[in-house]
Protein backbone atom coordinates (compact mmCIF):
# COMPACT_ATOMS: atom_id res chain seq x y z
CA UNK A 1 0.00 0.00 0.00
CA UNK A 2 1.53 3.35 -1.03
CA UNK A 3 1.92 5.39 2.26
CA UNK A 4 -0.09 8.43 2.91
CA UNK A 5 0.20 11.19 5.49
CA UNK A 6 -3.24 10.46 6.78
CA UNK A 7 -1.93 6.90 8.23
CA UNK A 8 -0.65 6.93 11.82
CA UNK A 9 2.85 5.06 11.46
CA UNK A 10 3.37 4.52 14.89
CA UNK A 11 1.46 5.11 18.45
CA UNK A 12 2.89 6.06 21.91
CA UNK A 13 2.46 2.67 23.30
CA UNK A 14 5.70 1.96 25.52
CA UNK A 15 5.22 2.48 29.47
CA UNK A 16 8.00 5.14 29.78
CA UNK A 17 7.21 6.95 26.69
CA UNK A 18 3.50 6.76 27.03
CA UNK A 19 3.84 7.83 30.55
CA UNK A 20 6.31 11.32 29.48
CA UNK A 21 3.14 12.01 27.29
CA UNK A 22 0.48 11.82 29.74
CA UNK A 23 2.49 13.81 32.29
CA UNK A 24 3.78 16.73 30.06
CA UNK A 25 -0.66 17.05 29.67
CA UNK A 26 -1.03 16.64 33.26
CA UNK A 27 1.78 19.78 34.08
CA UNK A 28 -0.10 21.63 31.37
CA UNK A 29 -3.91 20.83 32.86
CA UNK A 30 -2.99 21.48 36.31
CA UNK A 31 -0.82 25.04 35.82
CA UNK A 32 -4.18 26.39 33.76
CA UNK A 33 -6.38 25.55 35.96
CA UNK A 34 -4.37 26.82 38.72
CA UNK A 35 -4.06 30.11 37.30
CA UNK A 36 -7.43 30.69 36.09
CA UNK A 37 -8.96 29.54 39.47
CA UNK A 38 -6.74 32.36 41.27
CA UNK A 39 -8.41 35.07 38.89
CA UNK A 40 -11.57 34.74 40.61
CA UNK A 41 -10.66 34.80 43.97
CA UNK A 42 -11.30 38.97 44.15
CA UNK A 43 -14.98 38.15 42.52
CA UNK A 44 -18.06 38.92 44.54
CA UNK A 45 -19.74 35.26 45.97
CA UNK A 46 -22.33 34.92 42.59
CA UNK A 47 -19.46 36.09 40.63
CA UNK A 48 -16.79 33.67 42.00
CA UNK A 49 -19.55 30.67 41.66
CA UNK A 50 -19.89 31.66 37.40
CA UNK A 51 -16.35 32.31 37.36
CA UNK A 52 -15.66 28.84 38.61
CA UNK A 53 -17.92 27.03 35.66
CA UNK A 54 -16.63 28.62 33.10
CA UNK A 55 -12.93 27.68 34.20
CA UNK A 56 -14.18 23.99 34.24
CA UNK A 57 -16.13 24.20 31.30
CA UNK A 58 -12.78 25.43 29.51
CA UNK A 59 -10.47 23.50 31.67
CA UNK A 60 -12.49 20.36 30.17
CA UNK A 61 -12.69 21.49 26.62
CA UNK A 62 -8.86 21.74 26.81
CA UNK A 63 -7.88 18.85 28.60
CA UNK A 64 -10.32 16.64 25.60
CA UNK A 65 -8.18 18.67 22.98
CA UNK A 66 -4.77 17.32 24.72
CA UNK A 67 -6.04 13.85 25.17
CA UNK A 68 -7.24 13.32 21.35
CA UNK A 69 -3.95 14.54 20.25
CA UNK A 70 -2.53 11.72 22.28
CA UNK A 71 -4.72 9.18 20.09
CA UNK A 72 -4.92 5.09 21.72
CA UNK A 73 -6.32 4.56 24.94
CA UNK A 74 -6.46 7.65 26.52
CA UNK A 75 -9.03 8.46 23.30
CA UNK A 76 -11.05 5.55 24.57
CA UNK A 77 -10.87 6.67 28.51
CA UNK A 78 -12.28 9.59 28.00
CA UNK A 79 -15.29 8.06 25.53
CA UNK A 80 -16.25 5.49 28.22
CA UNK A 81 -16.11 8.20 30.88
CA UNK A 82 -18.38 10.42 28.77
CA UNK A 83 -20.79 7.74 27.74
CA UNK A 84 -21.14 6.56 31.44
CA UNK A 85 -20.39 9.13 33.50
CA UNK A 86 -23.96 11.39 33.19
CA UNK A 87 -24.33 10.51 37.41
CA UNK A 88 -20.54 10.95 38.36
CA UNK A 89 -18.50 13.92 36.60
CA UNK A 90 -19.41 17.26 36.49
CA UNK A 91 -22.25 18.45 33.47
CA UNK A 92 -19.27 20.24 31.95
CA UNK A 93 -16.91 17.53 31.87
CA UNK A 94 -18.95 14.52 30.35
CA UNK A 95 -19.78 17.29 27.89
CA UNK A 96 -16.44 18.08 26.43
CA UNK A 97 -15.42 14.90 26.65
CA UNK A 98 -18.13 13.75 24.55
CA UNK A 99 -16.71 15.53 21.75
CA UNK A 100 -13.27 13.41 21.81
CA UNK A 101 -13.80 11.65 18.41
CA UNK A 102 -12.94 8.45 17.99
CA UNK A 103 -9.54 8.12 15.78
CA UNK A 104 -10.26 9.00 12.32
CA UNK A 105 -6.86 8.08 10.91
CA UNK A 106 -6.05 5.04 10.79
CA UNK A 107 -3.00 2.95 11.90
CA UNK A 108 -0.52 2.09 8.84
CA UNK A 109 -0.99 -1.51 7.34
CA UNK A 110 2.98 -1.66 8.22
CA UNK A 111 1.61 -1.71 11.63
CA UNK A 112 -1.29 -3.62 11.18
CA UNK A 113 0.76 -6.60 9.72
CA UNK A 114 2.97 -6.71 12.36
CA UNK A 115 -0.03 -7.74 14.54
CA UNK A 116 -1.05 -9.92 11.90
CA UNK A 117 2.42 -11.53 11.54
CA UNK A 118 2.30 -11.93 15.77
CA UNK A 119 -0.93 -13.24 15.86
CA UNK A 120 -1.50 -15.57 13.26
CA UNK A 121 0.40 -18.32 11.62
CA UNK A 122 1.93 -18.36 8.17
CA UNK A 123 -0.71 -20.85 6.89
CA UNK A 124 -3.52 -18.69 8.12
CA UNK A 125 -2.30 -15.47 6.74
CA UNK A 126 -1.80 -16.51 3.25
CA UNK A 127 -4.80 -18.48 2.88
CA UNK A 128 -6.22 -14.35 3.50
CA UNK A 129 -6.72 -11.78 1.00
CA UNK A 130 -6.67 -9.00 3.33
CA UNK A 131 -7.81 -5.47 1.75
CA UNK A 132 -5.21 -3.14 3.10
CA UNK A 133 -7.28 -0.23 3.27
CA UNK A 134 -9.41 0.02 6.24
CA UNK A 135 -13.29 -0.52 6.55
CA UNK A 136 -12.78 1.75 9.88
CA UNK A 137 -10.58 3.29 12.78
CA UNK A 138 -11.44 3.40 16.20
CA UNK A 139 -9.32 4.61 19.28
CA UNK A 140 -8.36 0.53 19.88
CA UNK A 141 -8.49 -0.90 16.66
CA UNK A 142 -9.06 -0.31 13.42
CA UNK A 143 -11.10 -3.31 10.82
CA UNK A 144 -10.12 -4.64 7.41
CA UNK A 145 -11.97 -6.35 4.84
CA UNK A 146 -10.68 -10.30 3.70
CA UNK A 147 -11.72 -12.83 1.90
CA UNK A 148 -11.05 -16.59 2.58
CA UNK A 149 -11.59 -18.79 -0.33
CA UNK A 150 -14.43 -16.41 -1.82
CA UNK A 151 -15.79 -16.04 1.30
CA UNK A 152 -15.71 -11.87 2.61
CA UNK A 153 -14.71 -11.61 6.16
CA UNK A 154 -14.39 -8.95 8.88
CA UNK A 155 -10.79 -8.48 10.58
CA UNK A 156 -11.28 -6.49 13.77
CA UNK A 157 -7.33 -5.50 15.10
CA UNK A 158 -6.10 -4.36 18.10
CA UNK A 159 -2.68 -1.97 17.82
CA UNK A 160 -0.39 -3.06 19.57
CA UNK A 161 0.36 -2.07 23.16
CA UNK A 162 -3.25 -0.44 23.93
CA UNK A 163 -4.47 -3.73 25.87
CA UNK A 164 -1.17 -3.11 28.38
CA UNK A 165 -1.55 0.74 28.80
CA UNK A 166 -5.09 0.68 29.70
CA UNK A 167 -4.36 1.30 33.54
CA UNK A 168 -1.99 3.60 32.70
CA UNK A 169 -3.87 6.08 30.51
CA UNK A 170 -6.96 5.42 33.16
CA UNK A 171 -5.18 6.39 36.13
CA UNK A 172 -2.92 9.43 34.35
CA UNK A 173 -6.45 10.68 32.97
CA UNK A 174 -8.27 10.44 36.23
CA UNK A 175 -5.21 12.27 37.92
CA UNK A 176 -5.29 15.07 34.96
CA UNK A 177 -8.92 15.77 35.96
CA UNK A 178 -7.75 15.84 39.87
CA UNK A 179 -5.49 17.94 39.32
CA UNK A 180 -7.47 20.33 37.37
CA UNK A 181 -9.95 20.16 39.88
CA UNK A 182 -12.79 18.73 37.38
CA UNK A 183 -13.68 16.11 39.85
CA UNK A 184 -14.57 15.23 43.17
CA UNK A 185 -12.64 12.25 44.66
CA UNK A 186 -15.08 9.80 47.11
CA UNK A 187 -16.45 6.61 47.25
CA UNK A 188 -18.97 6.87 44.80
CA UNK A 189 -16.22 7.58 42.05
CA UNK A 190 -14.15 5.09 43.12
CA UNK A 191 -16.63 2.40 42.83
CA UNK A 192 -17.54 3.90 39.35
CA UNK A 193 -14.37 4.19 38.60
CA UNK A 194 -13.94 0.25 38.77
CA UNK A 195 -16.25 -0.36 36.36
CA UNK A 196 -15.26 1.63 33.85
CA UNK A 197 -11.46 0.31 34.45
CA UNK A 198 -13.37 -3.22 33.88
CA UNK A 199 -14.77 -2.29 30.79
CA UNK A 200 -12.17 -0.91 29.38
CA UNK A 201 -10.13 -4.52 29.76
CA UNK A 202 -13.41 -5.78 28.14
CA UNK A 203 -12.99 -4.16 25.48
CA UNK A 204 -9.61 -5.06 24.59
CA UNK A 205 -10.64 -9.23 25.61
CA UNK A 206 -11.24 -10.65 22.30
CA UNK A 207 -11.79 -13.90 23.53
CA UNK A 208 -14.78 -12.63 25.70
CA UNK A 209 -15.75 -10.54 22.99
CA UNK A 210 -16.00 -14.00 20.83
CA UNK A 211 -18.01 -15.73 23.72
CA UNK A 212 -20.60 -12.63 23.98
CA UNK A 213 -21.09 -13.19 20.47
CA UNK A 214 -21.54 -16.77 20.16
CA UNK A 215 -23.87 -16.41 23.25
CA UNK A 216 -26.29 -13.93 21.40
CA UNK A 217 -26.20 -15.60 18.25
CA UNK A 218 -27.42 -18.66 19.85
CA UNK A 219 -30.36 -16.68 21.73
CA UNK A 220 -31.40 -14.89 18.54
CA UNK A 221 -30.76 -18.18 16.10
CA UNK A 222 -33.93 -18.06 14.11
CA UNK A 223 -35.11 -14.42 14.78
CA UNK A 224 -36.53 -12.98 11.80
CA UNK A 225 -34.97 -9.75 11.80
CA UNK A 226 -31.75 -9.70 14.26
CA UNK A 227 -28.49 -11.37 13.02
CA UNK A 228 -25.09 -11.67 14.93
CA UNK A 229 -22.03 -12.43 12.44
CA UNK A 230 -20.14 -15.87 12.50
CA UNK A 231 -17.40 -15.95 14.71
CA UNK A 232 -13.94 -17.98 12.59
CA UNK A 233 -12.93 -19.13 16.07
CA UNK A 234 -10.21 -21.04 14.63
CA UNK A 235 -8.62 -17.96 12.50
CA UNK A 236 -8.94 -15.43 16.04
CA UNK A 237 -6.49 -14.84 18.54
CA UNK A 238 -6.76 -12.19 21.66
CA UNK A 239 -5.53 -9.30 19.08
CA UNK A 240 -7.40 -9.87 16.45
CA UNK A 241 -11.27 -11.20 15.82
CA UNK A 242 -12.21 -12.47 12.62
CA UNK A 243 -15.85 -13.12 11.58
CA UNK A 244 -18.18 -12.79 8.59
CA UNK A 245 -18.53 -9.56 6.88
CA UNK A 246 -21.58 -7.82 7.68
CA UNK A 247 -22.72 -4.96 4.99
CA UNK A 248 -25.61 -2.81 6.02
CA UNK A 249 -26.52 0.93 6.77
CA UNK A 250 -26.42 3.19 10.13
CA UNK A 251 -30.17 4.00 11.23
CA UNK A 252 -29.46 7.44 10.53
CA UNK A 253 -28.17 6.74 6.82
CA UNK A 254 -30.27 8.35 3.85
CA UNK A 255 -30.71 5.06 2.83
CA UNK A 256 -32.72 3.25 5.95
CA UNK A 257 -34.17 7.24 6.41
CA UNK A 258 -35.95 6.44 2.92
CA UNK A 259 -37.56 3.38 3.99
CA UNK A 260 -41.34 3.35 4.14
CA UNK A 261 -42.84 3.68 7.46
CA UNK A 262 -43.87 0.26 8.10
CA UNK A 263 -40.71 -1.06 7.12
CA UNK A 264 -39.01 1.57 10.22
CA UNK A 265 -41.55 0.57 12.32
CA UNK A 266 -40.31 -3.20 12.24
CA UNK A 267 -36.34 -2.29 12.57
CA UNK A 268 -37.49 -0.14 15.81
CA UNK A 269 -39.78 -2.64 17.30
CA UNK A 270 -37.30 -5.07 17.08
CA UNK A 271 -34.72 -3.18 18.67
CA UNK A 272 -37.15 -2.18 21.50
CA UNK A 273 -38.00 -5.97 21.72
CA UNK A 274 -34.00 -7.01 21.94
CA UNK A 275 -33.78 -4.44 24.71
CA UNK A 276 -36.47 -5.99 27.03
CA UNK A 277 -35.04 -9.73 26.07
CA UNK A 278 -31.75 -8.48 27.27
CA UNK A 279 -33.59 -7.68 30.78
CA UNK A 280 -36.04 -9.71 31.52
CA UNK A 281 -34.76 -12.80 29.78
CA UNK A 282 -31.20 -12.69 29.46
CA UNK A 283 -29.59 -10.17 32.69
CA UNK A 284 -27.07 -8.84 29.92
CA UNK A 285 -27.20 -6.54 27.59
CA UNK A 286 -24.84 -4.65 25.28
CA UNK A 287 -24.40 -1.03 27.21
CA UNK A 288 -22.40 0.45 24.00
CA UNK A 289 -25.75 2.59 22.18
CA UNK A 290 -23.61 3.47 19.53
CA UNK A 291 -25.00 3.56 15.84
CA UNK A 292 -22.22 2.14 14.62
CA UNK A 293 -22.71 -0.90 16.60
CA UNK A 294 -25.46 -1.54 14.23
CA UNK A 295 -26.58 -2.39 10.47
CA UNK A 296 -29.60 -2.52 8.70
CA UNK A 297 -29.40 -4.79 5.56
CA UNK A 298 -31.89 -3.76 3.44
CA UNK A 299 -33.80 -6.32 1.35
CA UNK A 300 -34.14 -5.22 -2.28
CA UNK A 301 -37.86 -6.89 -2.51
CA UNK A 302 -38.91 -5.05 0.24
CA UNK A 303 -40.14 -7.32 2.87
CA UNK A 304 -37.16 -8.78 4.75
CA UNK A 305 -34.92 -6.00 6.14
CA UNK A 306 -32.53 -7.29 9.09
CA UNK A 307 -31.02 -5.89 11.63
CA UNK A 308 -27.06 -6.73 12.66
CA UNK A 309 -25.43 -6.50 15.94
CA UNK A 310 -22.02 -5.79 15.21
CA UNK A 311 -20.23 -4.82 18.35
CA UNK A 312 -20.34 -7.06 21.33
CA UNK A 313 -17.23 -5.58 23.09
CA UNK A 314 -19.33 -3.43 26.06
CA UNK A 315 -21.54 -6.31 26.80
CA UNK A 316 -22.60 -6.30 30.57
CA UNK A 317 -23.86 -9.41 32.88
CA UNK A 318 -25.28 -8.32 35.87
CA UNK A 319 -26.98 -10.87 38.88
CA UNK A 320 -30.93 -11.47 38.40
CA UNK A 321 -31.35 -10.03 42.16
CA UNK A 322 -29.76 -6.61 40.16
CA UNK A 323 -32.67 -6.53 37.52
CA UNK A 324 -35.44 -7.12 40.20
CA UNK A 325 -35.77 -3.95 41.13
CA UNK A 326 -35.75 -2.36 37.61
CA UNK A 327 -38.14 -4.75 36.18
CA UNK A 328 -40.57 -3.86 39.31
CA UNK A 329 -39.77 -0.14 38.40
CA UNK A 330 -40.94 -1.22 34.50
CA UNK A 331 -43.92 -3.13 35.22
CA UNK A 332 -45.09 -0.40 37.94
CA UNK A 333 -45.04 2.79 35.84
CA UNK A 334 -46.19 0.26 33.12
CA UNK A 335 -49.00 -0.61 35.40
CA UNK A 336 -49.26 3.07 36.30
CA UNK A 337 -49.10 1.70 39.76
CA UNK A 338 -46.74 4.31 41.71
CA UNK A 339 -46.50 2.30 44.40
CA UNK A 340 -45.19 -0.75 42.39
CA UNK A 341 -42.92 1.85 40.98
CA UNK A 342 -41.53 3.54 44.60
CA UNK A 343 -40.81 -0.03 45.51
CA UNK A 344 -38.38 -0.35 42.49
CA UNK A 345 -36.95 3.22 42.75
CA UNK A 346 -35.56 2.36 46.70
CA UNK A 347 -34.35 -1.37 45.42
CA UNK A 348 -32.30 0.26 42.97
CA UNK A 349 -31.28 2.80 45.49
CA UNK A 350 -31.54 6.04 43.46
CA UNK A 351 -33.47 7.54 46.66
CA UNK A 352 -32.15 7.06 50.29
CA UNK A 353 -34.82 4.77 52.12
CA UNK A 354 -35.41 7.40 54.35
CA UNK A 355 -36.54 9.94 51.44
CA UNK A 356 -39.47 12.27 51.93
CA UNK A 357 -42.63 10.85 50.12
CA UNK A 358 -42.74 13.84 48.02
CA UNK A 359 -39.18 12.99 46.94
CA UNK A 360 -40.60 9.02 45.91
CA UNK A 361 -43.33 10.77 44.01
CA UNK A 362 -41.87 13.45 42.29
CA UNK A 363 -39.05 10.42 41.05
CA UNK A 364 -42.39 7.86 40.24
CA UNK A 365 -43.74 10.86 37.71
CA UNK A 366 -40.67 10.75 36.13
CA UNK A 367 -40.74 6.99 35.23
CA UNK A 368 -44.35 7.00 34.98
CA UNK A 369 -43.58 9.50 32.14
CA UNK A 370 -40.31 7.77 30.69
CA UNK A 371 -42.98 4.68 29.96
CA UNK A 372 -45.05 6.68 28.32
CA UNK A 373 -44.95 4.89 24.72
CA UNK A 374 -44.88 1.79 25.97
CA UNK A 375 -48.98 2.72 27.86
CA UNK A 376 -50.73 5.77 27.08
CA UNK A 377 -54.27 7.28 27.15
CA UNK A 378 -54.80 10.14 24.09
CA UNK A 379 -56.15 12.43 26.68
CA UNK A 380 -52.70 12.66 28.52
CA UNK A 381 -50.56 13.43 25.17
CA UNK A 382 -49.58 16.45 23.63
CA UNK A 383 -51.11 17.75 20.05
CA UNK A 384 -49.25 15.72 17.31
CA UNK A 385 -47.94 12.91 19.51
CA UNK A 386 -49.99 10.14 18.11
CA UNK A 387 -50.91 9.75 14.12
CA UNK A 388 -54.61 8.89 12.78
CA UNK A 389 -54.11 5.40 14.10
CA UNK A 390 -53.74 6.07 17.22
CA UNK A 391 -49.68 4.99 17.10
CA UNK A 392 -47.11 6.75 19.15
CA UNK A 393 -44.56 9.20 17.21
CA UNK A 394 -41.54 9.04 19.07
CA UNK A 395 -39.65 11.87 17.16
CA UNK A 396 -43.17 13.69 17.63
CA UNK A 397 -44.30 13.26 20.96
CA UNK A 398 -41.60 16.07 22.84
CA UNK A 399 -41.07 12.96 25.45
CA UNK A 400 -37.83 13.81 26.46
CA UNK A 401 -37.65 17.64 26.93
CA UNK A 402 -41.02 16.92 28.86
CA UNK A 403 -39.20 14.28 30.77
CA UNK A 404 -36.52 16.43 31.16
CA UNK A 405 -38.32 19.26 33.03
CA UNK A 406 -39.48 16.32 35.78
CA UNK A 407 -35.73 15.28 35.81
CA UNK A 408 -34.50 18.40 36.64
CA UNK A 409 -36.43 19.06 39.31
CA UNK A 410 -35.93 15.48 41.18
CA UNK A 411 -32.23 16.34 40.62
CA UNK A 412 -32.13 19.25 43.12
CA UNK A 413 -33.83 17.26 45.71
CA UNK A 414 -31.45 16.11 48.46
CA UNK A 415 -33.39 12.63 48.55
CA UNK A 416 -31.19 11.60 45.37
CA UNK A 417 -28.91 9.40 45.96
CA UNK A 418 -25.72 8.26 43.70
CA UNK A 419 -27.30 5.01 41.85
CA UNK A 420 -25.31 1.91 41.45
CA UNK A 421 -22.32 1.98 39.03
CA UNK A 422 -23.68 -0.81 36.93
CA UNK A 423 -27.35 2.01 36.84
CA UNK A 424 -25.03 4.60 34.53
CA UNK A 425 -24.37 1.64 31.96
CA UNK A 426 -28.54 0.53 32.09
CA UNK A 427 -29.70 3.91 31.89
CA UNK A 428 -26.92 4.83 29.10
CA UNK A 429 -28.79 1.92 26.78
CA UNK A 430 -32.16 2.95 27.77
CA UNK A 431 -31.57 6.59 25.88
CA UNK A 432 -30.02 5.06 23.00
CA UNK A 433 -33.22 2.73 22.80
CA UNK A 434 -35.02 6.02 22.83
CA UNK A 435 -32.52 7.78 20.08
CA UNK A 436 -32.66 4.80 17.78
CA UNK A 437 -36.93 4.96 17.82
CA UNK A 438 -36.74 8.36 17.67
CA UNK A 439 -34.15 8.13 14.46
CA UNK A 440 -36.10 5.83 12.93
CA UNK A 441 -39.59 8.19 13.33
CA UNK A 442 -41.42 4.99 14.70
CA UNK A 443 -44.89 5.28 15.22
CA UNK A 444 -45.90 2.53 17.16
CA UNK A 445 -49.48 1.34 19.35
CA UNK A 446 -47.92 -0.94 22.46
CA UNK A 447 -46.76 -4.11 20.79
CA UNK A 448 -48.32 -7.69 22.00
CA UNK A 449 -45.29 -8.92 22.82
CA UNK A 450 -44.98 -6.69 26.20
CA UNK A 451 -47.94 -8.59 28.10
CA UNK A 452 -45.44 -11.26 28.17
CA UNK A 453 -42.81 -9.03 30.09
CA UNK A 454 -45.14 -6.36 31.87
CA UNK A 455 -48.37 -7.98 33.23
Amino acid sequence: MKKSKSHIKRLKTGKLERRLSLAGVGVKTGARATTQLWGGLLKSKDKRQAHRREVLANNASQLADDLGKLKGGVVKVGQVMALYGDYVLPDEVALAFRKLEEQTHPVHWDVIEEVLAEELDDAHRQKLQIDTHPLGAASLSQVHKATLDGVPLCLKVQYPGVADAIDTDLDAVTQMLKVARLIKMGDEFEDWLGEVRRVLHQEVDYELEASAMRRFAERLKGDPMLRVPRVYEDWSSPRVLVQSFESGYAFNSPEVQALSQARRNRLAEAFLHLFFKEVFDWHEMQTDPNFGNYRVQIDPEGEDDKLVLLDFGAVCSYPEAFFEPLKTMIRGAFQKDREQVIAGILGMSLLRRDSSRNAQERFSTLLLQIIEPLNYHPDDLPEGALNEQGDYRWAHSGLPKRAAKVGAKQAMTTDFEMPPKEFAFISRKLLGVYNVMTTLDAELSPPQWLADYLH
